[in-house]
């Protein structure tokens, strides 16, 4: 009897010891992922069990390894404090670093960027084409959409700032936006703070305006202090901006590619040609090197500019020097200002 029992206890031990050790290394050898990594989706309410569980479903886990990454979340404190979500999973992570990773909420990032010079029409389109997107605003007009992010009776054009968010999956369109909203607001707010005394812009509005056209107008960061220059000091004497931009902006859709002298001379609300004073709303989504040259241009005398072929402007201050420019550089085509 003594000897059975001992046996038993032998045998226990021996059992209890191997199982530690099998347990320790268990704690050492990393999951056996992808060699590219893999991406795991924590549902809302997901446990310690189900985590362990889809792990073995996966192949990332030996089954008879299951029971000890339960005991690892349960002793530790981590099997309450898992967050729900998209994690990514890189190779040699551990069990005791998957842990780690779900309680850190460090779920998968996803990146959209709002390209300086985009419209809005261009930015929901980008949104819509986004898999990490959640879509609610499908058969919602402009106007519906900003009444959705708290901004009714606003109009959306310019009112996104350009730049790269990243957000987890899930994330809805609705709350891009307001973030990106924001963003803006917030730029726009501190430039129009900083701005130079005498501009012939009332509000931050009209400098958001501006820049969008300053935006438009060229692609040379060096270049837009320059070009707001001229169209503020034409705001200032009352001259027509004349700027192809809005003119393409207000012919929307209808624009071909071929800007025309009919479209030049056809009178919209965008028109600058026909029109004095700044267009109605922007008529991009403006960088903040552009609404910075919006509120300090530079000084000077030019009152006109000409592209040059190659991306940049050629300034003039007076019309017989604008006209030689046109000539110069673009004999055949209608004039910037």
């Amino acid at each position: 009897m003594h000897r059975a029992l001992g046996l038993l206890l032998l045998v226990a031990s021996l059992g209890g010891g191997w199982l530690w050790i099998d347990y320790r290394d268990f704690e050492r050898t990393p999951l056996q992922l992808p060699a590219n990594g893999a991406i795991y989706v924590l549902p809302p309410g997901g446990s310690a069990g189900s985590l362990a569980g889809d792990l073995v479903a996966a192949g990332y886990l030996p089954a008879r390894r299951e029971p000890y990454l339960r005991w690892m979340a349960w002793t530790s404190g981590r099997a309450g404090q898992l967050k729900a979500g998209e994690y990514r999973l890189a190779p040699g992570l551990t069990a005791s670093e998957l842990l780690d990773l779900l309680v850190s909420g460090k779920v998968v990032q996803y990146p959209l960027t709002i390209v300086e010079g985009w419209t809005f029409r261009q930015l929901r389109e980008a949104m819509r084409e986004h898999e990490a997107l959640r879509r609610t605003l499908e058969g919602l007009d402009d106007a519906a959409v900003m009444a959705l992010i708290g901004r009714p009776g606003e109009h959306p054009e310019g009112r996104f700032f350009p730049d790269t968010y990243h957000f987890p999956r899930g994330t809805t369109d609705a709350d891009f936006l307001a973030r990106a909203h924001k963003r803006m607001a917030t730029v726009l707010d501190e430039a129009w703070r900083a701005r130079v005394a005498g501009l012939p812009l009332k509000d931050p509005y009209q400098a958001l305006v501006l820049a969008s056209i300053v935006e438009k107008e060229s692609s040379i960061a060096a270049e837009r202090p320059q070009i707001a220059g001229v169209f503020v000091r034409r705001l200032q004497k009352g001259m027509k901006l004349q700027a192809d931009p809005t003119v393409i902006y207000g012919l929307g859709e209808g624009f071909d590619g071929n800007l025309r002298r009919s479209d030049l001379e056809a009178d919209t609300p965008y028109n600058s040609y026909t029109r004095t004073g700044l267009p109605p709303t922007p008529i991009c989504l403006p960088s903040r090197a552009a609404i910075q040259a919006a509120v300090s241009p530079a000084g000077g005398s030019e009152l006109y500019f000409v592209a040059k072929g190659d991306g940049s402007h050629h300034f003039s201050a007076s019309l017989d020097e604008h006209q030689r420019a046109v000539n110069q550089y673009q004999r055949k085509r209608t004039s910037t200002p």
